[in-house]
């Protein structure tokens, strides 16, 4: 999988881009190359489809995204479906907690707080008026030959958060906005290891997700789980792939892939060392 966030950032030259700090916008022309694309960024982002479309498939379903979309998509990972009969652009901005934090602790009404639920990798934004002038605003500074101070870029990231927060039909965003303020840090592992077992991640990957050092990360993970995480990850995945096999009738191969392991060999050699059969034979005695 590819950081989406770091390649962007790292080539400049390819993805015109303004930055303050972590936030990043950029206008961002997919090319067209692949029919899927493994993707994963430690950073939220939030995306405004201006042509094409493409499908958003994560642990939780697929979102199809057209033009006119604008989504909020949780940091993790997920898997990109690219079609090849029409371009795709679209204004892209990686915000961090911190910065979506101090934004809204800013604001003159606090967000009120709710009950803990759980959030799906993705929830769509609703487009108002303000928001459309918002993406018509940004949309300026790109064709500009010089880019803007980084205090106006500061306010121009703020100002989306905030006109977001603002629109009480996000009523989902603002849940997870009112999360991002109260959560316990032990719920944040538990959710982001659930929503993205299932992707080759290695543990420095995982470890950024949650906002942690690599030894940080392993040791309240301990705490958490009661186990190290490879072998929470392993046993998970393998679950997650006999659940693939025997309900949703996936190949080998689907169901290796779609679990989070690096290649269909050391799936199988896992999974018959876990169930004492290979995925081969489950899959025969269920078509038998």
């Amino acid at each position: 999988m590819f950081n989406f966030y770091e390649t962007i950032l790292n080539k400049p030259e390819y993805y015109k881009q303004l930055s303050v700090g972590e936030s990043l916008i950029t206008i961002y022309n997919c090319p067209l190359e692949n029919r899927f694309a493994d993707i994963w960024t430690n950073l939220h982002y939030i995306l405004y489809v201006t042509e094409g479309k493409k499908v958003w498939n994560t642990s939780h379903g697929s979102y199809e995204l057209k033009k006119g979309d604008c989504v909020f998509v949780r940091k993790g990972g997920c898997i990109v479906e690219q079609f090849f009969d029409t371009p795709f652009c679209l204004f892209v901005f990686f915000i961090s907690d911190d910065f979506i934090c101090e934004t809204l602790q800013s604001k003159s009404i606090p967000i009120a707080k709710v009950i803990d639920q759980h959030f799906d990798p993705l929830f769509p934004i609703h487009t108002n008026q303000p928001l459309e002038a918002f993406f018509h605003s940004m949309s300026s500074y790109f064709s500009m030959n010089k880019n803007p101070d980084s205090s106006l870029l500061e306010l121009k990231f703020r100002e989306l958060i905030l006109t977001i927060a603002d629109d009480t039909n996000n009523k989902t965003i603002l849940s997870y906005f009112c999360s991002l303020l109260h959560q316990p840090q032990s719920v944040t592992l538990q959710q982001i290891m659930e929503d993205n077992f299932c992707y080759n991640l290695s543990l420095e990957a995982f470890a950024k997700l949650c906002n942690r050092s690599l030894s940080a990360f392993k040791r309240d993970f301990q705490k958490t789980f009661d186990t190290s995480p490879g072998k929470w990850l392993l046993e998970r995945r393998l679950q997650h792939a006999h659940h693939l096999l025997n309900h949703l009738n996936k190949t080998v191969s689907e169901a290796a892939f779609e679990s989070g392991f690096e290649n269909t060999s050391h799936f199988s050699r896992a999974f018959k060392l876990r169930y004492g059969k290979s995925p081969l034979s489950v899959k025969q005695i269920l078509l038998s």
